[in-house]
């Protein structure tokens, strides 16, 4: 068993702080992006900063499903490394 770094991938949807709408649109000729909702115009990296609980909550649930597969994948190999043996017990 491989693990496919394809299956951790995620998309997050950034919500305006405002209003929980999810739809901006980039401001031309600026490094802000504005809210379609509510107007209001922030940087990219203030829109991330608002969003750090959403995101941080990603991260939490990609380390633990990937903890959970390599504990899986592990259990897998040292049961195939000592199928057979009658001293040691892979539970």
């Amino acid at each position: 068993m491989k693990l496919n770094p394809e299956k951790y991938n995620r998309n997050i949807s950034l919500l305006c702080p405002v209003c929980g709408n999810s739809e901006m649109e980039h401001v031309e000729e600026s490094e802000t992006v504005k809210c379609t909702d509510c107007g209001i115009e922030l940087t990219k990296d203030e829109l991330i900063k608002e969003n750090g609980q959403n995101i941080d909550s990603h991260i939490d649930e990609i380390k633990e499903e990937l903890s959970k597969d390599v504990q899986k994948q592990l259990n897998e190999i040292f049961s195939k490394a000592f199928k057979g043996s009658k001293n040691i017990r892979i539970k």
